[in-house]
């Protein structure tokens, strides 16, 4: 009986083994493995947008750039308005004093 113990055990052992569903379970410990060591591309680059938005740096850049060339606009034309501004009072004082001495004159 010690025999027939044996070899039914050896048997056992290799059906256990050798058996498709053992296999197919191996397989799919292994790839599950795998998986979880190499994390998905896709997943370190969502990481890497979190870190360091450089869209949003992009765009506040370009905003901030069109920003200053307005306002560099609106303080030339101011300058040219006060530009334009004086020469007319300088030509109105002209005028008035030229004005005034005739009239003494007379």
């Amino acid at each position: 009986m010690s025999d027939a113990l044996k070899k039914a055990e050896q048997a056992v052992r290799a059906a256990e083994a050798d058996t498709d569903v053992v296999r197919i379970v191996a397989a799919v410990l292994a790839t599950q493995q795998a998986v979880q060591q190499q994390p998905t591309p896709v997943a370190q680059k969502a990481t890497l947008a979190r870190q360091h938005p450089v869209g949003l740096y992009v765009t506040a850049g370009i905003g901030g750039a069109v920003a200053l060339s307005f306002l560099a606009m609106a303080a030339a034309v101011l300058a040219v308005a006060v530009a334009v501004g004086a020469v007319a009072v300088t030509v109105c004082l002209l005028v008035l004093r030229s004005m005034w001495r005739d009239l003494n004159n007379h």
